[in-house]
């Protein structure tokens, strides 16, 4: 079955990196848009990043634009996110999910067929 593996979280200063990783296993990857989403204590999950299959088209939250760089190796059936000068409100556990297909709005959740457990991210003040 569809498996989606999140890692590289972690507890991180203030204007610090992390990199997120999503193995994904179970599917075709290279057939599958997929999307990065988070969710803070208290709060609704809210999207992050998405890349296309071929990673022709990219999206982001305003609110990580410039800050987050999303990836992906097909040959590793990987996607990435680059989380650079992070800030306390970026605190939250960070999801992966995946779609077989073309996703029209990638902001949404309900377009995504798979999700993964998650992986915690705090940033500190």
């Amino acid at each position: 079955q569809v498996q989606l593996v999140e890692s590289g979280g972690g507890l991180v200063q203030a204007g610090g990196s992390l990199r997120l990783s999503c193995a994904a296993s179970g599917l075709t990857f290279s057939r599958y848009f997929m999307g990065w989403f988070r969710q803070a204590p208290g709060e609704k999950r809210d999207f992050v990043a998405a890349i296309s299959q071929s990673g022709g088209k990219i999206v982001y939250a305003d609110s990580v634009k410039g800050r987050f760089t999303i990836s992906r190796d097909n040959a590793k059936n990987t996607v990435y996110l680059q989380m650079n000068s992070l800030k306390p409100e970026d605190t939250a556990i960070y999801y992966c999910a995946s779609r077989g297909q073309w996703v029209e709005n990638p902001m949404t959740q309900s377009e995504y067929d798979y999700w993964g457990q998650g992986t915690q991210v705090t940033v500190s003040s």
